[in-house]
């Protein structure tokens, strides 16, 4: 790598701080395997009032200014926690001080508003960067704003930026009265235009230098209408500049040999701790204490993570001699489907309809498979999760599934998991029966699963070299 890469990760969310998803893991996790590798990379979120309080100790106070959105007028606070990776706060009650991330009337200012605040944060800290990595349609005004507004100022003229597309189903679009409240010019319109709606992630798509995605399968569905969600034609129109690079997972914080939110350490060498969580996390769930298959399952209730295909088998997979566990929430219709499948079988099903990070990790390091059955899955972080703790995939192929998961074959002995393509109910169910005839055939042919799962290697690293490469590609053009 070159000498002096400079890189600023802008983004709504980022873990330990907040995150409402993958978003938030991927923006705390990547930076650190970053400045592993000397990039001098910094971080930049809102100051949301929901961050938790405990992770704000240290933090300073660095400055302030307005920012001008046509005659609206907003101070900007910016706050530091410094470390090796330092994370900035564009601090603003008026804006982000809120119960939740995203939702409101107003997301369009809030949003124009802090990536304004990003730039204009630059020239008070005299840092500018070689790449500007911006993160779904919060951050696509970023772009717009760097190529319509500031490109005249000689230090920004000379930053390039990379958008990066989390889930394109979510695009930040907003009435056409949001073209004033940017204030750009009137030609600018084309770019921004979706629908009749002023389009954030369009922003992101068009005025980006380079744009990227979070799996190599994503990046190629995307470009389909059936994916697309209405932007498979901008996309492929700069397919030279589109590329998928997969996220990977913090293998330190998720380490079965050294977790401390699990009862007993394992690990692919030595994995009989595994069989202890699970008898642990039966009895903290009240589920019956015996050996049988342990299917669980951690995503939000909604149609996109397969939910719609799963539901209306659920009673048909409850019939096979199974447990199952739920952790998470979603459409309160799926809340209380699953609510109503733990009152139909006391014992056997656990329904958790709150997210808990303890109970997270439990789940992983105990189940014995994991489902995913998602109508498109970007990339996914669950999967990884779940391989890491040697809890075995059962999972639609598509997305950043296809791309991690590998179909078991008990001839070979190769396979880290059982997929399938059709996206219905009866696909689903044949996958279940791949994975619970493999867990029949015995304790000895279980364990190879388990093993090539534990040994997948989806950390960061050989994503940070990539990143590291387009940002060096990007830094010479």
């Amino acid at each position: 790598m070159k000498k002096g890469l400079k890189v600023l990760l802008v983004a709504s969310e980022s873990a330990p701080f907040v995150k409402s998803g993958g978003l938030g893991d991927v923006v705390g996790s990547l930076p650190k395997a970053l400045q592993k590798k000397n990039v001098d990379v910094r971080v930049v979120i809102p100051r949301h009032r929901v961050i938790k309080n405990e992770t704000m100790y240290g933090v300073e106070f660095l400055g302030e200014f307005d920012v001008y959105l046509q005659w609206r007028k907003q101070r900007a606070k910016v706050l530091v926690k410094p470390g090796e990776v330092p994370v900035y706060f564009i601090e603003n009650d008026y804006y982000f001080s809120r119960g939740a991330l995203y939702g409101f009337d107003d997301d369009n200012e809030r949003f124009a508003f802090f990536g304004k605040a990003v730039l204009d944060m630059l020239a008070m800290l005299d840092f500018y960067p070689d790449v500007i990595h911006c993160n779904d349609w919060q951050t696509g005004p970023v772009c717009m704003y760097l190529k319509e507004m500031y490109n005249k100022v000689t230090e920004y003229s000379k930053i390039k930026t990379l958008f990066t597309v989390h889930n394109l189903q979510y695009q930040g679009r907003f009435s056409l009265d949001t073209m004033e409240l940017l204030g750009v010019s009137d030609w600018v319109y084309a770019n921004i235009e979706f629908y009749n709606t002023v389009c954030y992630m369009k922003m992101g798509l068009v005025y980006a230098d380079y744009i990227s995605t979070v799996s190599g399968t994503y990046a190629q569905e995307i470009q389909t209408p059936e994916y697309g969600y209405g932007m498979d034609g901008i996309l492929r129109s700069r397919s030279d500049r589109l590329c998928g690079i997969l996220n990977g997972i913090d293998f330190t914080a998720n380490n079965p040999e050294t977790d401390g939110f699990i009862v007993k350490h394992f690990s692919a060498a030595h994995p009989e701790g595994k069989t202890e969580n699970k008898h642990a996390l039966q009895k903290r769930l009240g589920l019956e204490e015996r050996e049988v298959p342990l299917i669980a399952m951690i995503t939000r209730l909604a149609d996109q993570k397969g939910v719609d295909i799963l539901a209306p088998v659920l009673d048909e997979m409850m019939r096979r001699d199974v447990q199952f566990v739920l952790l998470g929430t979603g459409e309160p219709s799926y809340e209380y489907t699953f609510r109503s499948l733990q009152s139909r079988y006391p014992g056997r099903v656990s329904a958790n309809i709150f997210f808990d990070e303890a109970l997270a990790q439990q789940i992983y390091a105990s189940a014995d498979l994991f489902l995913m059955p998602s109508k498109f899955e970007p990339c996914g972080l669950g999967q990884m999760f779940s391989l890491r703790f040697g809890t075995v995939p059962i999972a639609r192929k598509t997305g950043g599934l296809a791309d991690t998961i590998r179909q078991y074959n008990p001839e070979t002995k190769e396979g880290n998991g059982f997929l399938f393509e059709t996206y219905d109910c009866g696909g689903l169910l044949w996958a279940l029966d791949e994975a619970l005839r493999t867990y029949h055939m015995g304790r000895e042919e279980w364990a190879h699963v388990v093993k090539n799962a534990m040994l997948c290697d989806y950390s960061w690293e050989s994503s940070a070299v990539q990143y590291i490469a387009l940002y060096e590609k990007l830094k010479e053009n």
